[in-house]
């Protein structure tokens, strides 16, 4: 399934196309089935699912779905990402600064797993977006510090890893807390990652697995990013007080996880598309960081390459890659974006209209930044388009206002809430 490589509008479809299969790559009712026969072989008493993420819900209900017996449990998941089930209680909360719904979840799910036997079975299902919606600090900490906390950790630019450390030891339900608090029933993990490197411990900051990290290294970290915190709490992490459960807890001897959905596997999907569109695709990197606008800087200069010397790639071809950016905020910022619109900003800008490169990044949630946006497309004729209508992509970059430049311009993808989360998807294409 060729496609005219001179017809814009057929460009600009297979990306969506793209993006769109990496998503469906990712969904709860593909990717659960396979793995419920080890909860089968397990359970000689009850099973009780519980979960925490974007994805929670639309894996709760793919869990019922295929499971025959008696079932029960309770899952948290985003506002507006809810999905019908017949026995699993299906909560929502704030997402991604946290709520007092997220609150009253966080000890629902705790009550949920108190009392149970080594016969039971836990059903874990984990996705991004999970760590806030878990929201119950430790003592001598409140939800309004909380929320005070994961607001300067997200202006910061403090990576994923850096947060989700301070997050496990500020919580009573993170960094292995919820695993501990099964035992001794038999925990089963299903998780779809949407952190750079797949680590199970980033991922809604490790509710059921162990944490490697420590006090001093989450102290170190709110230290250089100046995270304000309570006199009392920093005590607690001077001192150790407030250590995660450590891998080789013997409460985690009977926990097993699973990655069930990954950026990588999003992206194979992706590729598939565009080597049956007829187009060499290459996946450069599934677990890319950096500050967004540094990182779109860096693939315009790859796709300059490309076009000037048909290396390290020969056109036309299609670059993939996923991962997790940052946008560092200093001062007052008005501005409405996110780290995928502002990495295809920065690459927009870096590019300047140069020809034959159409781009598209986007969050695979759905939800780009603070806004109900997946993310944007990028084509030849965006910043000439911009500049006839009185828009600057510089100062639109410069105010973190990615957002409001591409939904002018009506190239904002809208996609509505996914159901999934399988981290950012970035697109490249160079005729």
């Amino acid at each position: 399934m060729t496609i005219d490589l001179k017809n814009t509008q057929a460009i600009e479809q297979l990306l969506r196309d793209m993006f769109h299969a990496a998503v469906a790559s990712a969904q709860p009712d593909i990717r659960i089935p396979e793995f419920l026969d080890e909860a089968r072989a397990a359970c000689k008493g009850k099973l009780v699912v519980i979960g925490a993420g974007k994805a929670s819900a639309a894996m709760a209900r793919a869990v019922e779905a295929k499971w025959s017996g008696p079932l029960s449990g309770v899952v948290v998941t985003r506002y507006g990402y809810e999905e019908p089930c017949a026995h699993i209680e299906i909560l929502s909360a704030a997402h991604p600064v946290p709520d007092a719904a997220g609150h009253s979840a966080s000890k629902r799910i705790l009550e949920t797993v108190s009392n149970l036997s080594e016969d039971d079975v836990v059903l874990c299902l984990i996705s991004g977006g999970g760590s806030a919606l878990l929201p119950l600090p430790i003592d001598g900490l409140t939800l309004e510090d909380k929320q005070g906390i994961n607001k300067a950790l997200l202006r910061s630019g403090a990576t994923i890893r850096e947060m989700n450390c301070v997050r496990r030891h500020l919580s009573q339900i993170k960094g292995g807390r919820l695993a501990a608090a099964c035992h001794p029933a038999r925990v089963i993990n299903l998780l779809i990652s949407d952190v750079p490197g797949d680590d199970p411990a980033d991922i809604a900051s490790g509710p059921t697995v162990g944490d490697p990290t420590t006090c001093a290294e989450a102290l170190e970290i709110i230290d250089r990013y100046k995270i304000a915190i309570p006199a009392a709490v920093r005590t607690q992490l001077e001192t150790g007080a407030l250590e995660s459960i450590k891998p080789d807890d013997a409460r985690l001897s009977r926990v097993s996880t699973h990655m069930i959905a990954t950026p990588h596997m999003a992206l194979q999907a992706a590729a598939e598309l565009g080597l049956k569109a007829g187009i060499a695709t290459y996946i450069l990197g599934d677990a890319i960081e950096g500050e967004a606008k540094d990182v779109g800087t860096v693939f315009a200069g790859i796709t300059k390459q490309i076009l000037a010397h048909d290396a390290p790639f020969q056109r036309p071809c299609i670059l993939l890659s996923g991962g997790e950016t940052t946008v560092t905020i200093n001062g007052n910022c008005s501005g409405k974006g996110g780290r995928n619109v502002e990495f295809l900003l920065a690459l927009g800008v870096a590019l300047h209209g140069t020809p034959n490169v159409y781009a598209l990044a986007g969050d695979t949630d759905g939800v780009d930044g603070l806004e109900e946006i997946a993310g944007a497309l990028l084509t030849p004729d965006t910043l000439d388009r911009a500049w006839k209508m009185g828009l600057s992509a510089r100062d639109a970059l410069a105010n973190h206002d990615a957002h409001t430049f591409f939904g002018k311009l009506d190239q904002s993808l809208i996609t509505g809430p996914t159901r999934t989360n399988v981290n950012d998807f970035r697109a490249i294409l160079i005729l």
